[in-house]
């Protein structure tokens, strides 16, 4: 996952800290920051670390109020001064000024949302409380400024007569858009109307995400004895002791939680009572009373959501989010997901068919649970292929994967080099930090990786950009992936599951996408494209994971150093579909999940969450209960809290334009810098500068075929 999406200019001020993080200010704009702050405060001017890298050694609790007080007042002053300048509007003076402007918000937003997300505390989540509803006030402020639309829609108005070249116009365009969509043609009640929803909104969000982290820390599982923990590896079991001992329960072990549902101990641990407990604590997160509860805050997110939409004038919230992305409608999203459920639950109970024959062959006695599956698909897997996941382990050390493997495959697609700098600095020792080189040379970003799982760290995995590459404001992008990989203890090296492997490559292609841009307006950035557009390149960077010259390159036995053997490699590949039902099939029960409670409304708002959410997989066809939801409803962060509201369809859409991309580099020759140059030039370096399927076409030649998606979930019946 990513950074959060852009949903209106505000996005690029306010909701998106990304698209503003420490930029370089023009003199004009740097005046009202200065006076309205204390020098001593690390956010009153740019930073003076290279491209514009956060000050994170300096950044203080106690600065961010403050600054974000300065900020917003700062902020608000500049887009008074443009709506009501007595001149005419020029795209100049109201267009490009609004980019410029809100560069004081954006700093301390950009280092408040990275500490709020990756290291967070007390004093930060009660001032992120706090801010909710304030920056919710502030986006109104401005999107709702009528004088402003004014000025924008006069140029709107005559926008093929002004001269602009195709980025420009574009800009100009989604501002528009971005304005109506945020209710600038509401009338004065309206607005008010839209005003309180999007404050209780913003403070319900925040409400809902603060609930999963703590309920996650608070829903690990403690166990008594080592020997509950047979078939975990020393080094994870000494991992759960440690923990056990920092909660001062010396002598018993915990097992941290995850925020999706499956967890990854239950692959390994041969006590199915303990698998059990896991899974039952997992799903059970933020629907079983205590003060995490989520369930009242789901329904009150949903209908607020259906009642803002219905006063936008739309049927429901996903008809009303949908509109602006590429998929357009409801009727896409549903056809699409529709069109997939049926054949991923035949394929996932046929993988269930397989399973059970190697329990009913140990004489277990039960029928396979969403508990088991891990456990024994890896024994499937192992007698189909001879081979399970713990032999590769020890192959996937992770600096070997991010430098031999991650930087090695950028390295030959797109001719990168990375140097690793420690003068930077950083807000957790365990960080890591790139200058990123282009093959002349010529310095292109810097990287950064926070790679560790931690108890005040959001769950799950993302990009986002510290500092955003823009031509008008003369910035160089500064780009951060997260990962939440449990750390060893002390000393020991750090060894990766396959599918953390893939997260990396993963994660790093959003980071290409955010370091190849080549935009003029910071509203372009990057990533800052379509949700269901946005996963496609990290999608596609998956592939140079499994690439052989790649795997080779990287997996190394982190003892012997000699290479993954080329039988275990030949495997792997084999391999790299199985279990696609079951794969498939969770994925799609969130996806219907986030349709169904986002395509109601106000009047359908259900009042048992669980009850609402057990009928919707039903009549969807896709309540198999050994395969449940990636995310049920009181944990599922991405539609809750998260720029994925109506939207976590967007990774199954994105696929199919990955899944066609990977064919064209197979039928293309593969890792070649032919192949990158193009990929770079026609796709990844034009952020959102022009339509996201334009874009595709432009590089692909034609829309993008779902066969190839098909056939790699296993759905094309062949």
């Amino acid at each position: 996952m990513t950074r959060p999406t852009l949903l209106v200019i505000a996005a690029s001020l306010m909701l998106a800290p990304a698209a503003f993080a420490a930029t370089k200010a023009p003199a004009a704009a740097a005046v009202t920051p200065a006076a309205a702050l204390p020098a001593t405060n690390p956010f009153a001017q740019a930073s003076t670390l290279p491209f514009h890298y956060p000050p994170f050694d300096k950044v203080q609790d106690a600065d961010y109020a403050p600054a974000f007080a300065a900020g917003m007042a700062a902020h608000l002053a500049e887009i008074n001064t443009i709506a009501n300048n007595p001149k005419a509007a020029t795209f100049e003076n109201t267009i490009v000024a609004m980019e410029r402007a809100g560069q004081l918000l954006g700093r301390v937003r950009t280092v408040f949302s990275v500490m709020s997300g990756s290291n967070t505390n007390d004093t930060i989540q009660g001032l992120e409380r706090e801010l909710a509803p304030k920056m919710a006030a502030h986006s109104d402020a401005i999107m709702l400024n009528a004088k402003l639309y004014q000025r924008i829609s006069a140029l709107y108005a005559k926008r093929d007569k002004l001269g602009l070249d195709a980025e420009s116009k574009r800009l100009l365009e989604r501002y528009h858009t971005d304005f109506v969509r945020a209710g600038a043609k509401l009338s004065a009640g309206d607005k008010d109307k839209l005003k309180v929803y999007n404050s209780q909104l913003a403070a319900l969000s925040t409400t809902f995400a603060q609930n999963v982290l703590k309920e996650l820390n608070a829903s690990a599982v403690v166990v008594d004895t080592r020997e509950e923990l047979d078939g975990l590896s020393p080094a994870a079991i000494e991992v759960a002791a440690g923990l056990a001992k920092k909660r001062g329960l010396d002598g018993k072990y915990v097992i941290a939680l995850v925020n999706t549902t499956g967890q990854a101990p239950l692959s390994q641990l041969t006590n199915r009572a303990l698998r059990e407990r896991i899974m039952v604590a997992s799903q059970a997160r933020g629907s079983h009373g205590g003060e995490f509860d989520n369930r009242q805050v789901v329904l009150d997110l949903a209908k607020l959501r259906a009642e803002r939409a219905a006063l936008m004038g739309y049927p429901n919230y996903a008809a009303y989010s949908l509109e602006d992305q590429t998929a357009r409608t409801t009727t896409a999203v549903n056809a699409l997901l529709g069109e997939l459920a049926k054949p991923a639950v035949v394929n996932a109970r046929r993988e269930a068919d397989d399973i059970q024959k190697v329990i009913d062959a140990e004489k277990g006695g039960f029928k396979v649970a969403a508990s088991d599956w891990a456990f024994y698909s890896d024994k499937v897997r192992a007698e189909r292929y001879n081979f399970d996941q713990n032999q590769l382990k020890p192959y996937f050390e992770m600096n070997s994967v991010l430098t031999k493997g991650v930087f090695f495959a950028a390295g030959k697609l797109y001719g990168l080099s990375f140097k690793q700098r420690t003068d930077l600095p950083v807000y957790n020792a365990d960080m890591l930090v790139f200058d990123v080189f282009n093959e002349d040379g010529k310095q292109l970003a810097i990287f950064t990786l926070d790679p560790y799982a931690r108890s005040n760290k959001r769950g799950g995995a993302w990009a986002n950009a510290y500092v955003s590459q823009s031509a008008l404001l003369g910035n160089q992008p500064v780009i951060a992936n997260n990962l939440n990989i449990p750390k060893p203890e002390a000393g020991q090296p750090t060894l990766m599951t396959f599918d953390e492997v893939t997260t990396m490559f993963h994660e790093f292609g959003h980071a290409l996408h955010g370091m190849f841009s080549k935009v003029k307006y910071p509203r372009f950035s990057g990533t800052s494209v379509p949700r269901d557009f946005v996963e496609y390149p990290s999608q596609v960077n998956e592939m140079w994971a499994l690439w052989p010259e790649v795997l080779q390159n990287y997996a190394k036995h982190y003892q012997t150093g000699v290479a993954i053997p080329a039988e275990l490699l030949a495997k792997v590949t084999a391999a790299d579909n199985f279990n696609q039902g079951y794969k498939t099939t969770e994925y799609l029960a969130s996806a219907l999940l986030d349709q169904r409670w986002h395509q109601l409304t106000p009047a359908q708002i259900p009042s048992d969450v669980l009850a609402f959410e057990n009928t919707a997989l039903a009549e969807a066809g896709i309540d198999f209960a050994p395969a449940p939801p990636r995310y049920r409803t009181t944990y599922f962060s991405h539609a809750f809290a998260g720029g994925y509201s109506a939207g976590y369809y967007a990774y199954l859409w994105s696929e199919k334009l990955d899944a066609d991309t990977v064919e064209w580099f197979k039928e293309n020759g593969g890792l070649t810098r032919k192949n990158g140059d193009w990929f770079r030039a026609k796709l990844l370096s034009r952020g959102g500068s022009a339509d996201a399927l334009d874009i595709y076409r432009e590089f692909r030649g034609r829309d993008a075929k779902i066969e190839p998606l098909l056939e790699r979930r296993g759905l094309s019946g062949k």
